[in-house]
Order: C-alpha cells, then sequence, then structure tokens
C-alpha cells in the first residue's frame, strides 16, 4: 500500500493523545519506551540505555517512511514479541499523519 501524504497538525495532536504517554521526540528522554529523537534511518533496538525486547534488538529494521507505516498499523504482528502494548492505528491516513509529524519532529 502506498503511504498518503501526511498532515503534521493532525499527526502532533495524535502523538499528544496516542504516542506521549510512553515516547518523546527529544534526544536522551525516553519515558516506558524510547526516545524517537533520530529515528529516521535507525536501526531498531539502538537507542542506548532503553531495556529492548530481544525481537526488537535482533529485527534488524532501519526506520523510514514504510517500516513505520507498516509497523504502526500493527506492531505486535510486525515485530512479534516486541514490548510496546499500542496497538495500532489502523488508518492510513493516521499512520501517514504520524510519520509526518516525526519526520519533523524528530530531527
Amino acid at each position: 500500500m502506498s503511504i498518503p501524504e501526511g498532515d503534521y497538525e493532525k499527526g502532533a495532536k495524535l502523538f499528544k493523545t496516542r504516542c506521549a504517554t510512553c515516547h518523546t521526540v527529544e534526544e536522551g528522554s525516553g519515558k516506558t519506551g524510547p526516545h524517537l529523537h533520530g529515528l529516521f534511518g535507525r536501526t531498531t533496538g539502538a537507542v542506548s540505555g532503553y531495556n529492548y525486547s530481544q525481537a526488537n534488538k535482533n529485527a534488524g529494521v532501519t526506520w523510514d517512511d514504510q517500516t513505520l507505516f507498516d509497523y504502526l498499523e500493527n506492531p505486535k504482528k510486525y515485530m512479534p514479541g516486541n514490548k510496546m502494548a499500542f496497538a495500532g492505528f489502523k488508518k492510513a491516513d493516521d499512520r501517514a499523519n504520524i510519520i509526518a509529524y516525526l519526520k519533523e519532529a524528530t530531527k
């Protein structure tokens, strides 16, 4: 499936309500989940100091638009055994909006 064009503002709102409980976009300030600063181009399990699951450490996925789009639909299905409790964004537009936000906010 091709990725729809995302909307930064809608993505920011979704991040605040659905992701910010566990993640931050600032470097070095993770919560329950790792921080997402520098996410694009990073390999799974690479944030120093965060205790990743073996599934995440061994996945070898490099985060980009497509891998995030696929992962965020259903994290447990995409990467069986990972610790993320989030069920996913079923709507393609929601995933595209989150990606649009993260591309700017995690630089």
